[in-house]
This record gives structure tokens, sequence and C-alpha cells, in this order.
């Protein structure tokens, strides 16, 4: 049967997957990524107008995780409160893979957040697209989509 997605993908269009790791490759270059439940808290927090995207990434443990998944619903309504683009990834190995280079970040690549330049002039285009994605999704009531990482 045909699939429920509102827009046919294109074939020489990127998929969410590939602008989200482009996206994350992008911003950890240039210091804009932070990992971690806790690190993301604290700049929603204490700057939330930084913040430009945050995923959410689960596995098959998280189902069991109690604490993490009040920290997720808190993040994730901080989002829809500060109109911050949300997703989740289900594969959180190939995220932490992305955006860690230590073992130990490999436990807290629950959630990512990319924040916008300092000097707010340069728009990532991988980053656009995902926004576009998000927005799409919203209007069909999917609030934080999910998105899979590609393999390589």
């Amino acid at each position: 049967p045909p699939s429920l997605s509102a827009v046919p993908e294109q074939p020489r269009e990127r998929s969410p997957g590939k602008s989200l790791k482009e996206a994350l490759l992008c911003a950890q270059s240039e210091a804009r990524l932070t990992v971690g439940v806790y690190e993301s808290a604290k700049i929603m927090t204490d700057d939330p107008d930084s913040v430009s995207f945050c995923v959410l990434a689960t596995d098959e443990e998280f189902e069991c995780d109690i604490a993490l998944q009040i920290h997720f619903t808190l993040i994730q309504s901080f989002c829809f409160d500060n109109d911050i683009s949300i997703v989740r990834v289900s594969d959180m190995q190939r995220l932490a893979g992305i955006v860690g280079d230590k073992a130990e970040q490999l436990e807290d690549a629950h959630c990512v957040l990319i924040t916008n330049p300092a000097n707010g002039s340069w728009e990532d285009p991988a980053l656009e697209k995902l926004h576009l994605f998000c927005e799409e999704s919203r209007r069909l009531n999917d609030w934080v989509p999910e998105i899979s990482l590609p393999e390589r």
C-alpha cells in the first residue's frame, strides 16, 4: 500500500536522516552541539533563545527508564512552548557514533541540542530542511516525528 507521507520523496531530495546527520556534523564542527540530558536542560533554562533544534534518542533500555521518560516529557513540552523543532531517533548507538567521540558520551546521547550560531547570520541548509520536515509533521499532528539516521 502507498505510504501516508504528505510529500512523496523526490529521488534527489535528501532524506530527513541524511539532513539530520549533516546538521549534527556541521553543528559539531562549529561547537554548537550540546550532548546530554542535563547539559541540554541547563542550556534550555539559561538561554532558551539560543536553541535551534532538539534530538531525543531512544533505545530498548529507554522503555524501562522512568526518569529519562520524565526528562523527555519536560524537554518536549519546553520545545513546544519555545517553538523549537524536535525529532526522535530510535538508534541511540548511531546518534552517539555521530556526536560522541568519547565512550561516556554514548551513555548520555539521549538528548542532543543544536544551538544557533553566535552571530545568527548563517543558516545551515540541512537544518532548514529539518525545520521544514518538522513543520510538515506538526501539520499532520505528528509532534515529535521519528527520523532514521543513515547507516554510514
